[in-house]
C-alpha cells in the first residue's frame, strides 16, 4: 500500500470511528508506529484531522470546517475522476451553475474547450479560471466572500439567483446523510446552495465518498432535490442503493 492509500485509509477509519489510534493503526496496516506518525502529520497539516495522545481524531468531532486549500489536498485522484464523469452532465449548450468546492474546482479544470457555455459560479478563485477560456461566459455572483471556502455569500449573492433558470447546478457538500439530507457549517452559504439548486432545472452532486459519512449545522437539500450524485467507488454498494432509493441517480467514479 502506497503512503497515499495508507493516509486516505487512516483518514476513512478515523471519520468512521471518531478516532484512531496509533499502535492499532500500525499493526493493522503493519508499518512502524513512526511511519504512522508520519502519516497522521501529514493528515494534520492538511487541515483534515488533530493529533491527541496516542493518535487523532477528525477536525469534524472538534467543530472545524477544514479550509479550501485543506480540502484541496486530499482524495485528489477520487476528485478528478467524479469532474471526469460530471462531464457527461453537462448541456451541449446553455448554462450552469458550478458551486464553490474542491471537487467542483477540478470540474472548471476539466470543461471542454469545445463547448459554448454560460457558467455562473460564486467562487472569485474559479472565476478567474473560467475568465480566461474563450469558450466560455462567465458570470460571478458578489457579495461577502468567506475566508475558509472563498465563496461569495448574503444577499448581494442571493438577489441574481432568484431571476435565473440555468440548466444544471453542480454542487458541492460538506456532508451527505440519509435523514438529514445535504448539509454544510455555514447557514450563510447554505443559503446559497439552496438558491442555486432552486435555480436550476437539473441538480448534479460531486462528493466524494467520505462525505457520505458527516453531518453539518446546516441543511441545504434533501436527496430528493438532487437528480445525480456522482462519487467515487469508496461509497459501498449498500448506501448507494439507499441513495438511489431516495430519488437520485448514483454514478460512482
Amino acid at each position: 500500500m502506497y503512503a497515499e492509500e495508507r493516509q486516505q485509509e487512516i483518514l476513512r477509519r478515523a471519520r468512521e470511528a471518531g478516532r484512531v489510534d496509533v499502535v492499532t493503526l500500525a499493526e493493522e496496516f503493519a508499518v512502524t508506529t513512526e511511519t504512522v506518525r508520519r502519516d497522521l502529520t501529514v493528515l494534520e497539516r492538511a487541515g483534515v484531522l488533530r493529533r491527541v495522545h496516542g493518535g487523532a481524531i477528525p477536525v469534524e468531532r472538534l467543530g472545524f470546517e477544514p479550509a479550501l486549500a485543506a480540502r484541496d489536498e486530499v482524495m485528489i485522484q477520487e476528485k478528478e475522476r467524479i469532474a471526469k464523469a460530471a462531464l457527461g452532465e453537462l448541456p451541449e449548450d446553455g448554462s450552469v451553475i458550478i458551486d464553490a468546492g474542491s471537487t467542483t474546482a477540478r470540474l472548471v479544470q476539466a470543461l471542454p474547450a469545445d463547448r459554448e457555455l454560460t457558467v455562473i459560479v460564486n467562487s472569485p478563485p474559479l472565476a478567474t479560471v473560467l475568465a480566461a477560456r474563450p469558450n466560455l461566459s462567465v458570470i460571478m455572483l458578489g457579495g461577502r466572500v468567506r475566508g475558509r471556502t472563498l465563496a461569495t455569500v448574503d444577499d448581494w449573492a442571493l438577489r441574481p439567483l432568484a431571476g435565473l433558470h440555468v440548466d444544471v447546478a453542480f454542487m458541492a457538500t460538506n456532508g451527505c446523510s440519509m435523514t438529514k439530507g445535504l448539509t454544510t457549517p455555514d447557514p450563510a452559504e447554505a443559503a446559497m446552495k439552496r438558491a442555486m439548486i432552486g435555480a436550476a432545472q437539473r441538480s448534479v452532486l460531486l462528493a466524494d465518498h467520505t462525505k457520505f459519512a458527516n453531518t453539518y449545522l446546516a441543511r441545504f437539500a434533501t436527496l430528493s432535490e438532487i437528480d445525480v450524485v456522482i462519487s467515487d467507488t469508496g461509497l459501498d454498494a449498500v448506501t448507494a442503493a439507499e441513495i438511489a432509493a431516495a430519488g437520485p441517480e448514483v454514478v460512482r467514479a
